[in-house]
């Protein structure tokens, strides 16, 4: 019940009760309403500024895990990192010195992202430092592993490609030496048979029984198959690729055929006694770039160091050659 007030009427010398007019009534409701919206104001401001709302509490708490999880991706970026250096580095002076590549030059494998503006949107951002060094960071690292993919790629290639160099080169005796009387010629400079003159000879001359099976000394195609009765007699030229060529002469008969590809020690012919020669026998030539070398210095496959000593010292004997 409202409290009842009253006033002295010096007059009628009385009390008489307050009666308000509906204007009065009308200021005090809004001088009320005013101050309860001023005060609820107050609160509500006061509230926000100290007080979380449920919203803003689960926000904040996905922040903090949010900034939990960018520090733990900091620290396997790191580590990451670490393994992408070792890799570089073992990439550098291992793999790629093994194989004879170029270098990677190491502004190409440590550059990272050059434009700075599309970390922009991160900026102003809450731990937008984080995030712009984690994804930096990540960036960089991408660039890294994309650069080590290639150059990956690139040594698988030359590992791919030594391997065949490796089987092309001719690093085996065309004719097993339990079937070899002799190794009656090397290279360089010997008696020819015929004129009894000093003359070059371009290749090694195996003594052997006829018919004996000559083998290919590297992986190769058949390039030249040769019926002749003069100079080399029958003849097969091998190309072995990366620049190397054989040549197996004075046959008495062949094996295979022209443009055949053939393995190291595939039966290729036999041995004859064919063209200007004296005797049974096959005649050897590598030729590297078109140029005959020493055939000796390709039979470290096929010998020991005991055996490849002796056959060294007959090939360097000045003799009389076969053909």
């Amino acid at each position: 019940m409202a409290r009842v007030k009253y006033y002295y009427d010096r007059q009628r010398l009385q009390f008489r009760q307050v009666r308000l007019s509906p204007g009065q009534w009308a200021l005090r409701i809004l001088g009320f309403l005013a101050a309860s919206a001023t005060l609820a104001l107050i609160i509500i401001s006061l509230a926000y500024r100290y007080l979380d709302s449920p919203r803003e509490k689960q926000l904040q708490s996905e922040l903090d895990l949010m900034k939990e999880q960018y520090e733990g991706l900091k620290d396997k970026v790191v580590l990451m990192e670490k393994v992408m250096t070792d890799i570089g580095e073992r990439d550098e002076n291992i793999y790629r010195v093994i194989f004879e590549a170029e270098p990677i030059a190491s502004e190409i494998r440590t550059y990272g992202p050059g434009n700075a503006d599309r970390y922009e949107k991160l900026r102003g951002m809450s731990a937008s430092g984080l995030m712009i060094e984690s994804s930096a960071r990540v960036d960089r690292l991408a660039r890294q592993m994309y650069i080590q993919s290639k150059s990956f790629e690139e040594v698988t290639k030359l590992i791919q490609r030594k391997s065949e160099l490796i089987a092309a080169i001719p690093a085996i005796q065309p004719v097993r030496n339990r079937n070899l009387t002799q190794l009656a010629s090397g290279f360089g400079y010997r008696i020819d048979p015929i004129y009894k003159t000093i003359k070059f000879h371009s290749g090694l001359d195996f003594n052997a029984p006829m018919r004996t099976p000559v083998f290919a000394t590297g992986n190769g195609r058949i390039a030249q198959v040769v019926r002749n009765d003069r100079g080399y007699g029958n003849y097969i030229l091998i190309d072995h690729g990366f620049g190397y060529q054989t040549l197996y002469a004075h046959l008495s008969g062949f094996a295979i055929k022209p443009g055949q590809k053939i393995k190291r020690g595939e039966t290729i012919g036999y041995v004859g006694n064919s063209g200007k020669s004296t005797g049974p026998h096959l005649h050897y030539e590598v030729l590297k770039s078109g140029e005959k070398i020493n055939p000796i210095n390709f039979f470290y496959s096929d010998l020991s160091p005991a055996q490849y000593e002796k056959i060294l010292q007959r090939a360097s004997a000045l003799n009389q050659s076969f053909d």
